[in-house]
């Protein structure tokens, strides 16, 4: 007789312990006991007939099919997540739960004022937001709503093009003050230059031609966008930021507008399943209005 499937219950205790390192970590990230957590691990083993864990003194160490499970069990606790958002209203409440993914500078530095506003004509809606400059997967409900800089491409998504923003290289006053101004492109060679860490196939195709803007010539690296834009705001040397963004801090001066302006599209998207829902479909259209508004600035 085969083994019965296992339960949402046993993966989502698999993948606490995955995601904490420990049965201690995982149970306390649950509010359950360890022996209860310890108890789900054995039963998820026995209805899968596989040893997810191996067993030793200094605790669990993952095999490496637990390790290929992740992924899968990570997809069933986004869908179980988008069930518990779609049911907790009626499709004609304005009430409930909306997930929006956004990058991280977009969520950051753009939205909250936006979403401040959206509540106070919406108090019924929890908002939950999620900042990643990785594209959240909206086909597979990983999100409600995503913001994105660049066209999805799925037919079964709602994409709107809300606005376009410009991105721009800019220095505070006091590090011109102290280190002078750049007049060409190839000028900022010799200059403190904030950039990334790793470059992704996005970087490449939005770089100007021409500009000595590649790992090898900054100064301070790093992955995260609001930590080379805290380093721009204290000084440090001269990045690349929105244009909207950059201005609002009059301190920040605008280098070779000529010669670096790079368009980012602005979109939009959401599943089309979710055009029913009431609360999605009125926060979809505000931000598509309120990210235009931003994007004209």
């Amino acid at each position: 007789m085969a083994n019965p499937d296992p339960s949402w219950e046993l993966y989502r205790s698999f993948l606490a312990v995955m995601r904490e390192g420990s049965l201690s970590g995982a149970a306390r990230a649950l509010g359950m006991t360890q022996p209860s957590l310890g108890r789900h691990m054995r039963e998820l083993e026995s209805a899968l007939g596989a040893v997810l864990f191996a067993r030793s003194p200094q605790g669990l160490a993952p095999t490496e099919l637990a390790r290929e499970l992740v992924a899968h069990a990570e997809a069933m606790a986004s869908a179980s997540a988008a069930l518990r958002r779609t049911a907790s209203a009626g499709r004609d409440e304005i009430s409930g739960a909306v997930r929006i993914s956004a990058s991280v500078v977009i969520g950051a530095e753009v939205l909250p004022p936006i979403l401040t506003a959206f509540r106070e004509r919406h108090p019924g809606i929890v908002i939950e937001l999620v900042l990643s400059n990785q594209a959240t997967d909206v086909l597979r409900r990983d999100a409600d709503i995503a913001i994105r800089m660049v066209q999805p491409t799925q037919d079964a998504l709602v994409a709107r093009q809300v606005g376009r923003v410009m991105l721009g290289l800019f220095a505070h006053r006091r590090y011109l003050d102290a280190h002078g101004r750049p007049g060409t492109l190839a000028e900022l060679a010799g200059h403190a230059l904030i950039g990334f860490d790793t470059e992704l196939p996005y970087i490449r195709r939005l770089r100007p031609e021409g500009l000595p803007y590649t790992r090898e010539h900054f100064a301070l690296r790093t992955d995260d966008d609001l930590a080379a834009l805290a380093a721009l705001r204290a000084g440090f040397g001269i990045g690349i930021a929105q244009v909207n963004l950059a201005q609002r801090d009059a301190q920040l001066v605008r280098l070779l507008p000529d010669d670096v302006a790079v368009p980012l599209d602005i979109w939009t998207v959401m599943h089309e399943d979710l055009r029913q829902s009431l609360r999605v479909r009125r926060l979809f259209d505000y931000l598509g209005e309120a990210l235009g508004d931003y994007a004209r600035t």
